[in-house]
């Protein structure tokens, strides 16, 4: 990138907590890996049923601890009722299924925490040189969540999309964030996951787009039109950013 950048938008879910690996996608992993029998679009329609109803009715101190047993509440619960293979009696092998959302809500808060102990000193560089704001489809508890992840004194916005009305990729959650930094499109750049969220969101409202994608995945491969920035970390950033 040669044009001067002034301001980085971030993404949470799936950028700050992970490389390129939305929620939806680590909860099924998690999983399957459990033994749960049950496939993708099936878990996706369980996932946004458990999901949905989370916005705006945690409080908004709930940290990210508290959010994910909430959600992985919601998620035993509507995967039960569902029942087609995933919730059967007994055990899975050789584990209690009681204990499952247990089990998966602390691997996904593990892998969250290694992301965020991986990400700090990233953005600890980056605040020297941008101002930098974190742009979220959320629940309403954004900062209490950046807080306890130690990572809200590194931005000087958190923009929730239930706080102001607005989710990516309406271009007026964006231009929430854009108003608190001082920023303007033409010198911002948005880093996220989400190719209809924040790619479009970026191309509605004029910014630059950075594409965070797994590890191992061709994003060219998956993306059309074709993404000019894509990155596997953060770290990646520092080498295509001015």
């Amino acid at each position: 990138m040669k044009e001067p950048i002034e301001t980085l938008l971030l993404d949470f879910g799936g950028t700050l907590d992970a490389d390129g690996v939305a929620w939806k996608e680590r909860f099924y992993a998690f999983y399957q890996d459990d033994g749960l029998d049950m496939a993708a679009d099936v878990f996706a329609s369980s996932f946004f049923a458990a999901d949905d109803p989370l916005v705006g009715r945690l409080a908004p101190t709930a940290d990210l601890s508290e959010t994910v047993h909430a959600l992985v509440g919601n998620l035993e619960a509507e995967l039960r009722r569902r029942s087609a293979g995933a919730d059967k009696a007994g055990s899975v092998n050789g584990r209690n299924e009681g204990d499952r959302g247990e089990r998966i809500a602390s691997r996904f808060l593990s892998e969250a925490a290694a992301a965020f102990a991986r990400n700090r000193p990233v953005l600890e560089a980056l605040k020297k040189r941008y101002r930098l704001g974190v742009v979220s489809n959320f629940y309403g508890n954004l900062a209490a969540v950046c807080r306890g992840a130690g990572l809200a004194p590194l931005f000087s916005a958190l923009v929730d999309s239930h706080c102001v009305g607005a989710e990516k990729p309406n271009p007026a959650i964006f231009r929430a964030a854009l108003d608190a930094l001082g920023a303007t499109p033409e010198t911002t750049v948005l880093v996220g996951d989400s190719l209809p969220r924040d790619r479009e969101g970026a191309r509605r409202i004029g910014m630059r787009f950075v594409w965070m994608v797994p590890p191992g995945v061709e994003a060219q491969a998956r993306a059309t039109p074709p993404v000019e920035y894509a990155v596997t970390g953060l770290r990646d950033l520092m080498k295509i950013l001015p």
